[in-house]
């Protein structure tokens, strides 16, 4: 199957990301996810009864923003979908509609996603990748994964999801590289002002860099 445009396929799953040479963080003894808003009260939901809801595997492919791409991976987890309809959607106040949802991890990083691109039927709440639990550097114990989007809005280590009426500001940790509201991957949608093919050299002279950095702090590989 074709790659999305400016994507090349790269061996393996490397660790990559904007914690360059820092360890993934902690994990609790008993994880939760604190799901907060525009609610009618917030609540919070352990990973061990997200896990008894009903789960799903999907096989698809995992594209950076800087041009690699971890192709036919196994997923699974919990639709986002069923989280939402079951959990989130009963706490939505009348008269209220939800428009963009911000997803936080452990390690403080935030991505932005329009409603209605999460609720795609592939993004997944995913805790297990090709048949094993995830580790510490692919986002343990959970993770969002929306593969139609670049890999900087597929937060790892998912501690917070937070729902809003009106987009929220851009996270202060979000790297200029990596800022499309939507960043579609088919769309090639990298950058908030630039277009993706413009981008794509600067893009690319990063990947070394940032991929020798990002394994310093695999916890994996030790």
């Amino acid at each position: 199957m074709a790659l999305p445009p400016g994507q090349r396929a790269v061996d393996g799953f490397p660790r990559f990301g904007t914690h360059l040479h820092h360890p993934p963080p902690d994990v609790p003894a008993d994880p939760v996810i604190e799901i907060g808003g525009a609610l009618a009260e917030s609540i919070t939901l352990s990973v061990a009864e997200l896990a008894t809801l009903p789960r799903r595997e999907i096989r698809a492919d995992f594209h950076c923003v800087a041009g690699w791409s971890a192709t036919d991976l196994l997923w699974e987890g919990v639709p986002f979908e069923t989280l939402y309809r079951t959990r989130v959607e009963p706490l939505i106040e009348a008269g209220d509609s939800i428009s963009h949802v911000v997803f936080e991890g452990l390690d403080g990083f935030q991505s932005i996603v329009l409603l209605e691109d999460v609720l795609a039927d592939n993004v997944l709440i995913a805790d297990r990748l090709n048949g094993r639990p995830l580790d510490s550097d692919h986002g343990a114990p959970v993770r969002l994964v929306s593969p139609h989007q670049y890999g900087f809005i597929n937060t790892k280590h998912l501690s917070r999801i937070e729902f809003d009426t009106t987009e929220p500001p851009i996270p202060d940790r979000w790297s200029p590289l990596a800022s499309h509201p939507r960043a579609r991957v088919w769309e090639e949608e990298r950058h908030r002002h630039l277009p993706g093919r413009l981008v794509r050299p600067i893009y690319r002279s990063l990947i070394g860099p940032i991929r020798k950095l990002s394994a310093r702090g695999s916890r994996v590989s030790r």
